[in-house]
């Protein structure tokens, strides 16, 4: 069950299932299947990397709980769904920005990214300003709405690190960790769009496609270590 090939072979199977099933109109067993993907990569993780980081694990275990809560989402009531299933996702990434950001000098980072920072702080809030107004009709203020905040800040935050990270270390597993972070992001940026704007399969198909592409790189940096010049503190 460990091995690679048979990993590799089941998940792309479930992925060819997703697909079926996403574009016969069969939308529960579409999310059933796709909720799979991601538990089936921490499975993976676990077999083939033995130096394993806390908060990388802590991230693939809470992303892959919500992803599976759609299973018995029709056993919940929509308030459980929606605060549990996101206050996981905001743990999740919560642990993969301080698994990030634990490899950073923030002297260094400061010191030499400002400008890069600052922009990155008026781009950031502008998404989330965007974002906010995609699914405001959508929410009633309060819980729910300090909710969705927290979760495009955190989900935002990875993309930043993640880009200050690749400036910092400028290697191959920063660069896995800046894509893995650009294709999440962007998953759920067409997430939002699919939810609230316009329900087509072709959104719901690039969000796990592109989902299921940043996993891969995130796992794939996971087998690979910074270089000894990398772990300078400056």
């Amino acid at each position: 069950m460990c091995s690679s090939k048979v990993l590799a072979f089941l998940i792309g199977s479930i992925y060819a299932l997703f697909v079926y099933f996403l574009f016969s109109n069969n939308l529960f067993f579409a999310d059933s299947t796709s909720a799979l993907l991601l538990p089936i990569i921490t499975l993976a993780y676990f077999c083939t990397v033995k130096h394993r980081s806390i908060f990388f694990v802590l991230f693939l275990v809470f992303y892959s709980i919500s992803d599976l809560m759609i299973i018995i989402s029709d056993n919940l009531t929509y308030h459980e769904d929606y605060f549990i299933g996101n206050t996981l996702y905001i743990l999740a990434y919560i642990s993969l920005t301080i698994e990030i950001g634990r490899n950073l000098s923030l002297k260094y980072t400061f010191k030499n990214n400002l400008f890069s920072i600052i922009v990155l702080f008026i781009l950031n809030t502008y998404i989330a300003y965007v974002l906010s107004q995609i699914v405001n009709p959508y929410l009633e203020l309060g819980a729910e709405y300090v909710l969705e905040i927290v979760y495009n800040i955190s989900m935002l935050m990875i993309l930043s690190l993640g880009l200050l990270n690749y400036f910092y270390k400028n290697n191959r597993k920063a660069f896995y960790i800046l894509i893995g972070a650009l294709c999440i992001v962007f998953a759920e940026v067409i997430n939002i769009a699919y939810i609230y704007v316009s329900h087509q399969n072709l959104l719901n198909f690039l969000t796990i496609s592109l989902g299921l592409v940043g996993f891969y790189f995130l796992y794939a940096q996971a087998k690979l270590k910074y270089e000894k010049q990398d772990e300078i503190s400056f």
